[in-house]
């Protein structure tokens, strides 16, 4: 994993040069240093790599936009995966509202956060709200 790492990195440094901090190329790159160390269980370094994604994504692209919303969605999975409930919930409920407005209901994306909203009320023993 320390090669993955490195490559991320790498490619991280590059594009930072290349294109600056803040360009949706690099931003990409940093989300997806976040979803590396979530599966890693590095929690604080994956936040802290969704949260510069996630204002990145915000001021380039506005807080709607659904590349902002799959990060939302992310840090709501990282949360739930720490025991972070109210925080995850806000999360999904943000990312939810976002992704139905942009896609629809029915849309697969927005199905995803559905089901991830649903887990989270399960496993608080929340069966009302994990049905509707």
């Amino acid at each position: 994993m320390a090669e993955a790492e490195a490559m991320y990195r790498r490619a991280l440094e590059g594009k930072e040069k290349a294109w600056g901090p803040e360009h949706t190329s690099t931003l990409d790159t940093v989300h997806n240093l976040g979803l590396f160390y979530a599966k890693q269980g590095k929690m604080a370094e994956a936040e802290a790599m969704y949260r510069r994604a996630l204002e990145g994504y915000e001021k380039a692209w506005g807080p709607e936009h659904t590349s902002t919303l799959g990060t939302v969605n992310n840090l709501g999975v990282l949360y739930a995966d720490q025991g972070k409930m109210a925080e995850a919930e806000a999360m999904y409920r943000r990312a939810l509202e976002g992704l139905e407005k942009a896609w629809g209901p029915e849309h697969t994306s927005t199905l995803d956060t559905v089901n991830n909203l649903g887990n989270l009320y399960a496993n608080q023993g929340k069966m009302a709200e994990a049905e509707a």
